[in-house]
Order: structure tokens, then C-alpha cells, then sequence
């Protein structure tokens, strides 16, 4: 196993990402072509959307929310060379409960089924928070001040 593994769950978290994206076009093309939309207000607001635009809408904030605080451990662990199997199974729940978390709320947005993926989503970066922290304290010279 490389360090460079540790960017496969990465690129995975980019990709639901991106199926975010094309999920809201589905549904803002779907809502147009159902005269549900206020045109007068769709530019600034949003609730000129029907409830299916807004939830894809809402997801899509939550993906730059959360998991930039992912992409940066990642980076920081490959840094420091620590990225061990305990590392890279806690990046792959992560992306997991991401994509559990935008399958729900995109879908019947049942907020404490949601409320608990997002909170198993921020115990897998406190976790490699730790690890990341353990890493670059026991790396040398990273502490600059001896």
C-alpha cells in the first residue's frame, strides 16, 4: 500500500460531488419543464424551487462543508507519510456516510436518520484529525521550536 491510496476515497468524495450536481440539473430541468418554478425569482431565491431542487441544493452546500475538512487530512497525512490501513478505512466510512448522508437527504430527508450519518461523518474526521496530529507531532523536524 502507497500513500497515494489515501486519494481514492478522495476521488470518490469529488465524484458524489459531482452526481450532486448533475442530480440538481436533473431536478431544476425537471421542475422548469413542470411550470414549478417563479421564474421572477428563481436567480436570487430559492425558494422560487420546488422541494426537489432545494434539497439537491442544500446537499450541494453541505459537500463544501464537512469535506473540506477531509480533502485537507488527506493531503496531510499523504504529507507526512501516514497513511496506514487504519487511515485508509476511516477516509472510506467517511466517503461512505457522504454518500449515505446525500442519498437521504436528497431523497426522503429524514432528518434524524440524517442528523446520525452526519454525525458518524464528523467522528470519522475527528478520528483522522488524531491520526493526522500523531503524525506530523512524531514526524521530525516538524516542530520547528526545540
Amino acid at each position: 500500500m502507497t500513500g497515494q491510496t489515501i486519494f481514492i476515497p478522495v476521488l470518490v468524495q469529488v465524484l458524489l460531488t459531482m452526481v450532486c450536481y448533475i442530480g440538481l440539473t436533473v431536478a431544476k430541468a425537471k421542475a422548469i419543464k413542470n411550470n414549478e418554478v417563479d421564474d421572477a425569482r428563481r436567480g436570487l431565491y430559492d425558494d422560487a424551487w420546488p422541494e426537489s431542487v432545494i434539497k439537491f441544493n442544500n446537499n450541494i452546500r453541505n459537500q463544501f462543508e464537512v469535506p473540506v475538512l477531509f480533502y485537507v487530512l488527506c493531503f496531510v497525512m499523504w504529507a507526512a507519510q501516514s497513511v496506514t490501513m487504519v487511515a485508509l478505512v476511516i477516509a472510506w466510512l467517511f466517503v461512505l456516510s457522504r454518500v449515505v448522508h446525500a442519498y437521504i437527504h436528497t431523497g426522503s430527508n429524514y432528518v434524524p436518520m440524517r442528523r446520525k450519518v452526519f454525525m458518524f461523518s464528523c467522528l470519522m474526521i475527528l478520528i483522522m484529525l488524531i491520526l493526522a496530529g500523531v503524525a506530523v507531532m512524531s514526524t521530525p523536524g516538524s516542530i520547528p521550536f526545540n
